[in-house]
């Protein structure tokens, strides 16, 4: 896979605007990894409040562990994913990944594989695609790994700096390679992105008071 180029200055410029303006985001939000995993699971395609409804619910039912979850009728447990939205689905790709978390010996066991091998087995279960498997990589194992989502495509796109069509991975693999391994980073810049492209950077942008509106080509 060909990694996009990327300029490694303009890129961490980038990222210090975006800090000074928001600051340190504290992500991801869970207790536990396993909780960010299963939060990873279920944000696809709906906002994190919704997620957080659903969380809540295994919660109260003492249901968040893979054990629970896989003892738990389908029909229960999408009624408790009810608020993520898709819930059936949602359900289904859920104990998809509780078996494999439990098959692979869980978190204890599955920390031991390298970062690529463990992507591969993460992105081997049904339902899990390369963005939910790099924000576990990222935000539960650790794991120096950019994850690229919409926000990402939108945001740098109309800084000029991508084209917004290019495939996931050879994105990721140019983030990676321009900003070199860095866990922290690659965790604030992501939550950074997210929060910048909600309060302005939007598919309809709110281009005032923007930080990066010198930087844009967009405005």
């Amino acid at each position: 896979m060909t990694a996009v180029k990327l300029n490694a200055r303009s890129l961490r410029a980038v990222y210090q605007r975006l800090f000074e303006t928001y600051g340190p985001q504290h992500w991801w939000p869970g207790d536990t990894p396993f909780e960010i995993m299963v939060g990873s699971v279920l944000t696809q395609n709906t906002a994190w409040v919704n997620v957080e409804r659903a969380i809540q619910n295994l919660k109260a039912e003492q249901a968040l562990s893979a054990e629970k979850i896989l003892a738990t009728p389908h029909e229960q447990l999408a009624e408790w994913l009810r608020p993520s939205g898709y819930f059936n689905i949602k359900a289904k790709r859920l104990r998809n990944f509780c078996d494999w978390y439990l098959a692979g010996g869980k978190e204890q066991r599955l920390a031991n594989l390298g970062t690529q091998d463990l992507r591969e087995q993460v992105l081997s279960v049904n339902g899990v695609g390369p963005e939910t498997a790099d924000d576990i990589l990222l935000y539960a194992f650790e794991r120096p790994v950019f994850v690229i989502d919409a926000y990402t495509r939108r945001l740098f796109s109309r800084l000029g700096m991508i084209a917004g069509d290019e495939s996931y991975e050879s994105l990721r693999l140019g983030f990676e390679r321009a900003l070199g391994p860095d866990t922290l980073l690659f965790n604030e810049y992501h939550a950074l992105i997210v929060r910048h492209a909600k309060q302005h950077c939007s598919v309809k942008p709110r281009c005032e008071r923007c930080s990066l509106i010198k930087r844009c080509n967009f405005s």
